[in-house]
């Protein structure tokens, strides 16, 4: 990735806090100039990120002794992925945000509402006192300081953020605490009872993923090991959708519901971890616990587990269990005024594409695949635990750099020429943006809905 110094910089401090081998990373090449129009290096961090995570699977294809393939990255794709990889045929997707999720001018300054979640738009309304009218809502957030409407709300158990420049988030304690995290986490783990070997052009087939993520970091880390093979069961509360993103991320998966809240629940999902290979999940640190599955637990029910989890602002600090979103993180972390400076725009101006969540989610799927190559060397399971402030730190410690956006449109040669079912109609899926020398990217299921599956494994042991 010489060619694009930025690109390169992104995959190296990714790999090396992977525990990556620093010559590996030569193995990718990267392709197509240009820029997503942004204040940031957004499409070189959408190229670096996806680049780690193809190098992770090549990494793991060398452990079957063949030689390590060449990996590839297409910077646009790449930066258009990180956007909808999905083109609906005759339907409408869904909105991506409730009517109220938005920024709002408040008494001394910006402060953005979150509300996608029916209980996280009941908490916003309920500190300010109003109907779930937007005209309404602006209006009251204009007699709130800032500051204090986000701590209303977020005791409320609800989701703001307020706009803060760079230099502001790194005074913060916060800011200051997730300078001092590594890009990921990683902890060795338990042997495992039983092992797996990879096959050299479908990697990670014989796998088991428990996905317990949902919006929307999570969801794009499982999509891309059912890209390779995985087998991917995601669980959902009974309740629970998020009709925006869906389309996007459900791919190649199958998808349950469990209530956690009762004994059978529990006893299903205890059974799940037990049985599964990877547990990729976005649950607060807390909630985890309270359901009877902390650390230990889940190390106890599956020996050699590999547990990838992930936080938004970060697993210290004083903001370590904040309920957070990438549009709250780059709220918070200095993104959006910067934007917002550089483009001599009048209210905040975020990212063109939510890339702290994508840019993560590549980021644990990279890490869940070294540990499977840490499994496959030594036997032995692997934790790793990433977060959206971090990345967010990643992509702001590479200077602001304008661009108005220099990439060409997506046009019918960069979907892939098969027609997906999806479960809203039929659509056409942007080609993959990584190869892997040797094998395809490919998913078995199409997107769909939740709950249309059973919370057991398809393939039996």
């Amino acid at each position: 990735m010489a060619e694009f110094p930025t690109s390169r910089r992104f995959l190296t401090e990714i790999w090396g806090a992977l525990g990556g081998a620093a010559e590996a990373a030569d193995r990718v090449t990267s392709r197509t100039p240009g820029d997503l129009p942004s204040a940031f290096a957004v499409s070189d961090l959408a190229a670096g990120s996806v680049a780690a995570a193809g190098l992770a699977i090549a990494e793991l294809v060398a452990t079957t002794g063949q030689p390590m393939p060449s990996v590839t990255v297409d910077r646009r794709l790449a930066s258009f992925w990180f956007d909808t990889s999905l083109r609906p045929i005759g339907w409408t997707a869904p909105p991506a945000w409730d009517p109220i999720a938005g920024d709002y001018a408040a008494a001394d300054g910006w402060i953005r509402l979150h509300t996608n979640a029916p209980h996280h738009r009941a908490a916003a309304l309920a500190v300010l006192g109003t109907p779930a009218e937007k005209d309404t809502v602006a209006a009251a957030v204009a007699t709130w300081q800032a500051d204090a409407l986000e701590r209303a709300v977020v005791e409320r158990g609800g989701c703001a953020a307020v706009m803060r420049d760079v230099a502001s988030w790194s005074s913060h304690p916060q800011g200051q605490a997730l300078m001092a995290e590594p890009i990921v986490w990683r902890e060795d783990g338990d042997w495992a009872e039983d092992q797996w070997t990879p096959a050299p052009d479908r990697p990670l087939a014989g796998l088991r993923v428990l996905d317990l993520t949902r919006v929307l970091a999570g969801p794009v880390a499982t999509r891309f090991l059912a890209g390779f093979g995985a087998e991917v069961l995601r669980i959902d509360p009974p309740d629970w959708d998020e009709p925006g993103v869906l389309p996007g991320v459900t791919l190649g998966k199958r998808l349950a519901r469990l209530d956690l809240k009762t004994d059978h629940g529990r006893h299903v999902l205890e059974g799940l971890i037990a049985s599964c290979d990877m547990l990729v999940h976005g649950y607060r640190p807390e909630a985890l616990a309270r359901l009877g599955f902390d650390a230990a637990a889940r190390r106890r029910l599956r020996p050699g587990l590999i547990d990838v989890c992930l936080d938004a602002y970060g697993w210290t600090g004083p903001w370590r269990n904040r309920r957070g979103f990438d549009s709250l993180v780059q709220m918070s972390s200095g993104i959006a005024a910067e934007g917002m400076r550089r483009f001599g725009a009048d209210r905040p101006k975020p990212l063109p594409v939510q890339a702290l969540d994508h840019a993560t989610g590549f980021i644990m799927a990279a890490a869940a695949i070294r540990c499977a190559t840490r499994r496959v060397q030594t036997g032995a399971g692997s934790a790793a635990r990433a977060s959206l402030a971090r990345t967010a730190a990643l992509l702001t410690s590479v200077p602001a750099q304008y661009s108005i956006g220099t990439f060409q449109p997506l046009s019918d040669d960069d979907h892939a020429d098969a027609i997906e079912q999806t479960g809203w109609g039929p659509a056409r899926r942007l080609r993959p943006p990584v190869a892997v020398d040797g094998m395809t990217m490919r998913w078995d299921r199409p997107a769909g809905p939740l709950g249309t599956a059973d919370p057991v494994w398809e393939v039996s042991r």
